[in-house]
């Protein structure tokens, strides 16, 4: 195993844990301030076309910004993880009662069954914004993810499909944000790192 990915695998451990020590309080506080930022920047209300990933328990609480794009009538997109790879598409989703009807996988995120047929992001006219989740960033825009590559493939998919790139935006608690993170050539860079 090289020597990235094994600082890789000890900051995760170690963001992990850290993250499980934060209150369920202070993790709801931080993620009102980061969606009254998100909401507040431009790159956010001038999206159109924008994917949203579901948050889990240690992550920003995407829940309220995926009912604010819904009600302001973007189309909004959601993960769609292909387990036996690491393979991910952005799914359409028309309404807050369609999320809300949604399966949960055994990650325990909800999304449509893999036998649904769904609208694409990427077969009907691609994304401007893309809200990125990850476990650490550098305020530069280096992230590490949890490991299996879905937002980093997706990504460069989204650069060879579209003639304008989409704004990468990432949501995260303020103790995400480290001095430096492991990156090898495979890991994208993210446009705007947004905290509270």
């Amino acid at each position: 195993m090289s020597a990235i990915r094994t600082s890789k695998a000890a900051l995760r451990t170690e963001i992990k844990a850290m993250l499980n020590s934060l209150s369920s309080e202070e993790k709801a506080r931080q993620s009102k301030l980061v969606k009254e930022r998100l909401l507040q920047h431009e790159v956010y209300q001038k999206s159109q076309r924008l994917s949203i990933f579901l948050s889990m328990p240690d992550e920003v609480h995407t829940e309220p910004i995926l009912r604010h794009a819904l009600e302001a009538g973007k189309a909004c997109f959601i993960p769609r993880y292909y387990s036996k790879s690491s393979d991910m598409d952005m799914v359409r989703l028309s309404s807050w009662e369609e999320y809300e009807a949604l399966p949960a996988t055994r990650w325990g995120i909800k999304q449509p069954p893999l036998s649904q047929e769904c609208e694409t992001a990427l077969a009907t006219g691609g994304l401007d914004l893309i809200l990125v989740p990850g476990l650490a960033f550098t305020k530069e825009g280096h992230r590490l993810g949890r490991g299996r590559g879905y937002y980093d493939r997706f990504l460069a998919k989204c650069r060879a499909a579209q003639q304008a790139p989409p704004h990468t935006l990432a949501l995260t608690f303020t103790q995400q944000v480290l001095p430096s993170v492991p990156t090898d050539d495979t890991d994208m860079l993210v446009d705007v790192v947004i905290t509270a």
